[in-house]
């Protein structure tokens, strides 16, 4: 009888212990018990008609749920860990003054604006010197020529007429006049030899006018080498790398020399041109008026005049 009973228990002991060895193998030592809901799965808006809560996984919210699921990335927000850079103000070319642009030019303005200057002051001179009534005065060239072909002027009053005068013109008709009654080609000769001499004062200052147009180009470009160096030292100073604000602004800055330089050559190539141009005119026409004295007093003339009247007369 004893040893049934213990049979027994000995069985049930063991019954027991494979028991909970299947129970540990399926649901894992230490797992959380199973969830339930109060209400039954049914109740609950996130599983729905799902019992298994199939939709408690991350792809089924995905589906159920697109436009509230994603975030959203706000572009205008630094990135994580990212900094806000300062936004630097542009460096912009002042343009509304003239000083100021003067100014931001440096020190190179100073002789381009002396050169402007100079130019301003020569070519008003050379507009007043060269008008065609003081180079060729046509009352006095007229009178002149009339009286020395009807013979109404001897030498020396020609001569003191055109000292009088004092006019360009005058002073190559002084130069014929003193040759009075010499072969005409002694005569062409002092009349070249004037001629030169007024050429020269004629084209006074026509140098200068080449130079400035010359000079100031390149002091403009000076200018503007030295701008950049300078611009690009400060950027590299002030690690200014991937700011093309700053160099378009600091480089508008250094051009400012060129464009000055260039307001300045431009107009006093147009100078040059134009007052060389009007020389030229006004030379052609005195070297037809000196024709005509040197055709007036010439010894062929003379010689002409004497033949005329002794047929006259016989």
């Amino acid at each position: 009888m004893l040893v049934r009973t213990l049979g027994t228990l000995l069985l049930i002991v063991a019954l027991a212990t494979t028991a909970s060895a299947q129970n540990g193998i399926s649901g894992g030592v230490g797992a959380p018990p199973p969830y339930s809901f109060p209400n039954g799965p049914q109740n609950n808006p996130n599983l729905g008609n799902n019992p298994m809560g199939l939709n408690n996984q991350p792809s089924a919210r995905i589906a159920a749920n697109p436009t509230n699921s994603i975030p959203t990335i706000d572009s205008s927000r630094p990135a994580m860990g990212g900094t806000i850079e300062a936004q630097s103000p542009t460096v912009a070319v002042p343009s509304d003054s003239i000083f100021s642009l003067i100014r931001q030019g440096g020190v190179l303005m100073i002789p381009i604006l002396g050169c402007s200057v100079i130019l301003v002051v020569f070519i008003f001179e050379r507009l007043v010197f060269l008008r065609r009534g003081r180079v060729i005065p046509k009352p006095f060239v007229r009178g002149v020529i009339e009286q020395l072909e009807q013979q109404q002027l001897d030498q020396e009053e020609a001569i003191a007429l055109c000292e009088e005068n004092g006019s360009p013109i005058a002073e190559l008709f002084g130069a014929a006049l003193k040759k009075w009654g010499r072969p005409a080609v002694e005569i062409e000769q002092a009349v070249v030899d004037a001629g030169a001499r007024v050429t020269s004062k004629l084209k006074r200052y026509f140098r200068l006018f080449s130079s400035i147009s010359n000079v100031s180009p390149l002091l403009g470009l000076l200018g503007t080498v030295q701008g950049m160096i300078e611009a690009f030292n400060s950027i590299a100073h002030n690690q200014a790398m991937g700011r093309p604000e700053m160099l378009a602004g600091s480089i508008g800055l250094a051009l400012v020399t060129t464009a000055a330089g260039l307001c300045v050559a431009i107009p006093a190539y147009i100078a040059y041109a134009f007052f060389l141009g009007r020389v030229d005119k006004l030379i052609l026409e005195m070297d037809s008026h000196c024709n005509d004295v040197i055709e007036a007093i010439s010894a062929e003339a003379q010689s002409n005049r004497s033949r005329s009247r002794s047929r006259k007369a016989a």
